[in-house]
């Protein structure tokens, strides 16, 4: 035992490669119980595994958001910070990175764990030692021992990637970056593993195992491997000293190039650190950063984030007022808005919601909702709106299995583009963190293993679509950037939108998109390519700009049948469409390189666009509009809502029978009331005449492909009236031929006005033989409408008789000597 075994809080503070977390795997193992919290889930599974090896499975757990392993009766837990059970009685408790009190995005649940989370007979926090004054400040009695670093930590210079050593790390600041550098490392030097936090702890252990066996001599990875991650790396190359930490673009602080770089050396073998490059520019170290570096020598902490860890449950104002609280220590700071207080304070607008949290119980399960990570990066009005489904579900009992498992399964395909992959990744570990709840599922075990096995497969099958897809492009992006040399060429974008540099052609930009021309994609070209690069981001913003500022006619609908609905802008697609629960206000999703975008040029698309869907849907589907907010309004008669309800389901559009009960039950007030909202209610349909109107027609069928995740239906011919038989939408087909339903809506009408009572008559066939109705078809509707035909004689007019109800065709299927099979027969 060391010195500070006697305290009961103790920190050990100092550089990496120091084995702080080898020490607290120690003494946590020494106790009959302890718990350790991590500020990653890899580096929990990695310690998990190591303790395993020691105590055995059954007596060992781990929990994440995304993946808890409890035997019933572990002893020793490993944990992501966020995921400790504090009120857990065991008798030694550890913090590792505690400095990240002083992250503004999770610094308050760091802060919170370094106050509350304590063993019954030890509590040890490691950090790094800017982390002392805070110690002595907010811990006063809590014993320091500070640890030394092993081995030694110098500067190497900046280096080619095919100049680094052997056993080196790259390390870079976004996926597509990381396989770029992968991909050139596996032509120049024989491959590399990599390492992401977005890989799948399987697929993470895989990689290392590789490197460490010394199959491959590179690793590159993410600025996961700060964060205690331990391998045999040598040297350590930062591709850049930027990254985007959810808010902006920034330089690294000295702390965290620090605490990338300390990866290098492995106990006491000294190790190397350096950039991807020139000697100079944004990439390359100033003297001061080695200094501060290579002597561990660090500015000191003078704050942390804090939020109250223990609010008040007796009502949602209480719980919100509770997490808004200022901290009362002078080195304290409220700690921002985090996702889960933001969906909170959302949510609490709802009434519904406010309904349905008035016990402390419910509201203590809305807030435990409300800590569903944002693991989409949606924001927190699209994550709201999840979380509230969610919600909504667990107020009820149970999250339903038939919703949880349409979810996954659609989730669990491992085709597509990287894009596409990364989002279904991003999509199960949502469903993942729900499935280890303990209480939101009836069979959570099961699903957690479900979730679990496509998360999996979901980063194989990442890994694999990055590498393929970033072969050409990236890699030449990457040489740009580490230094290959690359002079000042001219490049030159056309008016046509090729692309050239030093007049040679390389590609064409469309829009914001480009596409590299295909003998650009070989040899020295590719170099070309990575020098018009820059002038295409610059290009992108100016088209950003100028999309901003284009009036109406510069967009358009594209509706091609069988192809998904898309915007576009000057003819080129911009956006497609994603459902969500309102068919009006779908969610728009950018084309891939406009999303890609810096957020301030990608907030102006998004903002004109979304303003020209809402004036092109406000005046094309007016009828629509009304509809949904009568529907929404509590001060709209019951009944009527009943039928709004469904009728806005379908667009304005139902088949009569679909809606039926609600029919029945509607006051002559209340038909006189969706009179007024536009709608008809026809002797087969229930419809708004207005939207079937060609441009109304389509907007609606486009709406509508959308929030079923179908591709755009054939639309008909602007003023038809009769089609051949088909599926066409605002049309209903009766035998051979198609008959718009404002149409039959008529001819039953004029039907109506002919008849007296029950007594035999003949229609006026003038209005149905005028717009091309078949005989048949003619028929076959009278049958439909509740007329029945009668004996006639040879080549006179067919006379019919109303039988009060209507009788479908179908009864001739059932019935072969029903009266109507002679008419069925003839419609044939």
């Amino acid at each position: 035992m060391s010195s500070f075994a006697s305290s009961p809080v103790a920190a050990v503070l100092g550089p990496t490669n120091t084995g702080k977390t080898h020490l607290a795997v120690e003494r946590m193992c020494a106790h009959s119980s302890g718990m350790i919290g991590f500020p990653l889930r890899l580096l929990a599974r990695e310690v998990y595994d190591r303790v395993v090896a020691i105590k055995g499975e059954a007596q060992v757990g781990l929990i994440t958001g995304e993946e808890k392993i409890m035997p019933p009766h572990a002893r020793w837990l490993l944990c992501t910070a966020e995921s400790m059970p504090v009120d857990r009685d065991v008798a030694f408790v550890a913090l590792d990175e505690a400095q990240l009190g002083a992250d503004p995005e999770r610094g308050h649940v760091f802060t919170d764990r370094l106050l509350r989370a304590r063993g019954r007979e030890e509590t040890l926090i490691l950090g790094s030692e800017a982390m002392r004054p805070m110690i002595r400040t907010l811990l006063p009695k809590t014993e320091i021992v500070t640890r030394p670093r092993f081995s030694t930590l110098s500067f190497a210079g900046a280096k080619k990637l095919s100049r680094l050593p052997k056993r080196s790390a790259i390390v870079a600041f976004s996926a597509e970056e990381v396989y770029a550098v992968a991909e050139t490392l596996r032509r120049l030097r024989g491959g590399a593993a990599v390492v992401m936090g977005a890989l799948s702890p399987r697929t993470r252990n895989a990689q290392v195992a590789m490197f460490q066996a010394g199959e491959v001599d590179y690793l590159v990875a993410t600025d996961a491997i700060g964060m205690g991650l331990n391998m045999d790396v040598a040297h350590v190359a930062f591709a850049s000293l930027q990254k985007f930490d959810g808010r902006r673009t920034r330089r690294l602080t000295v702390a965290e190039m620090a605490q990338i770089a300390g990866r290098a050396g492995r106990h006491q073998r000294d190790g190397t650190f350096g950039s991807l490059g020139g000697e100079d520019g944004p990439g390359a170290f100033t003297p001061e950063e080695i200094e501060a570096i290579e002597n561990h020598d660090f500015p000191r902490l003078e704050h942390l984030y804090w939020r109250n860890g223990e609010p008040g449950m007796s009502s949602l104002d209480d719980l919100i007022a509770s997490l808004e609280e200022k901290p009362d220590q002078p080195v304290l700071r409220a700690a921002p808005q985090a996702i889960d207080l933001a969906v909170l304070k959302k949510l609490a607008g709802e009434d519904w919601v406010r309904a349905r949290t008035r016990s402390p119980q419910a509201v203590k399960r809305l807030w435990v909702a409300c800590g569903l990570p944002d693991f989409r990066k949606t924001g927190a009005d699209h994550h709201a709106r999840f979380v509230g489904r969610l919600y909504q579900h667990l107020s009820e009992g149970h999250v339903p299995h038939s919703w949880f498992a349409e979810e996954i399964a659609r989730l669990d395909r491992m085709g597509g583009d990287v894009d596409t992959i990364a989002d279904r990744i991003a999509s199960i570990r949502s469903w993942s963190y729900i499935a280890h709840r303990p209480d939101w599922l009836e069979n959570p075990a099961h699903w957690a293993e479900r979730t679990r096995a496509i998360e999996e497969r979901l980063s194989d099958a990442l890994h694999a679509a990055l590498t393929q897809r970033f072969v050409d492009r990236r890699t030449s992006v990457l040489l740009r950037e580490i230094g290959a040399g690359l002079s000042e060429l001219p490049v030159v974008i056309g008016e046509d939108g090729a692309v050239t540099v030093d007049e040679e052609p390389i590609g064409r930009l469309d829009g914001f998109a480009f596409t590299p021309d295909a003998s650009a994609r070989h040899g020295d070209t590719r170099r070309l390519i990575a020098a018009a690069d820059r002038l295409l981001a610059t290009e992108r913003v100016k088209r950003s700009r100028a999309l901003a500022a284009s009036g109406d006619e510069a967009f358009a609908l594209s509706t091609e049948a069988g192809q998904p609905p898309t915007i576009l802008w000057q003819g080129r697609p911009i956006a497609s469409f994603e459902p969500t629960r309102e068919l009006l206000r779908p969610r728009l999703k950018l084309e891939r390189a406009a999303a890609a975008l810096e957020p301030a040029n990608r907030d102006l698309i998004f903002a004109r666009l979304h303003k020209w869907l809402e004036e092109r849907t406000e005046k094309l589907l007016d009828p629509l509009e009304k509809m949904t907010a009568a529907a929404a309004d509590p001060a709209t008669p019951s009944a009527l809502r009943a039928l709004l309800a469904p009728l806005v389901e379908a667009g304005g559009i139902a088949d009569r029978r679909s809606v039926e009960p609600g029919l029945a039950a509607l006051t002559r007030e209340d038909r006189a009331a969706a009179r007024k909202l536009g709608i008809t209610i026809g002797a087969m349909d229930v419809f708004a005449p207005a939207l079937l109107k060609p441009e109304p027609l389509r907007w609606r069928t486009a709406l509508l492909a959308v929030r079923r995740g179908a591709p755009m239906a054939e639309l008909p011919p602007a003023g038809a009236v009769i089609l051949p038989s088909g599926n066409v939408p605002g049309f209903r087909s009766i035998g051979r031929q198609q008959v718009r339903i404002d149409m039959v809506e008529r001819i039953a009408r004029a039907a109506h006005e002919a008849r007296e009572g029950k007594r035999a008559f003949v229609p006026d066939a003038s209005l149905a033989t005028s717009v091309g109705l078949e005989p048949a078809t003619l028929n076959r509707l009278m049958l439909s409408l509740g007329f029945r035909a009668l004996p006639v004689e040879a080549g006179a007019a067919p006379s019919w008789r109303w039988q009060g109800r209507r009788r479908r065709e179908e009864e001739v299927q059932v019935n072969p000597n029903s009266p109507f099979a002679k008419l069925a027969e003839l419609g044939r």
